[in-house]
């Protein structure tokens, strides 16, 4: 019972934007809220890959950006997630607007992408005992030519 509590304390709404928005003052972009219609998009997309965990983008034409995790067992949170993103900063380089080569950088410069205002984040445990854990970005990022920040 009491780890059930410290995992599901670990992946509240202010956990997402406490480390999403550490990344972003960082670089001097403002800070980003919670939506929860963002989120309940991200939750209902969580709850369709429970059956397989697996780590594939909602259908194009998604109303959101989205960054994807997932681990094996099912002690991952939020922390470790968006910690794995923001850990792609070092393969970007801001002055060429390009990660290093075959490494990726997308998932950070969603987390830190200027006009992004609002996230939501859901986190599944699934049908395997793996963990899936999604956040939407609203409005998205990466867009190809442009700079985060």
């Amino acid at each position: 019972m009491t780890a059930a509590t410290a995992v599901t304390a670990q992946n509240s709404p202010q956990d997402y934007l406490d480390l999403h928005n550490a990344a972003r003052a960082a670089v001097g972009v403002g800070p980003v809220t919670w939506d929860n219609t963002v989120a309940a998009w991200a939750q209902n997309y969580a709850n369709s890959r429970r059956g397989d965990c697996a780590l594939v983008h909602s259908p194009s034409g998604r109303p959101y950006g989205e960054n994807l995790f997932g681990g094996t067992g099912g002690g991952w949170t939020a922390r470790n997630a968006v910690k794995s993103w923001v850990d792609e900063k070092q393969y970007y380089n801001h002055d060429s607007n390009s990660c290093a080569r075959g490494k990726m950088c997308g998932h950070y410069t969603q987390v830190v992408w200027r006009n992004t205002r609002a996230i939501g984040c859901a986190r599944v445990i699934c049908n395997n005992g793996g963990t899936f854990i999604i956040c939407s970005y609203n409005p998205p990022g990466n867009f190809i030519g442009q700079r985060p920040y």
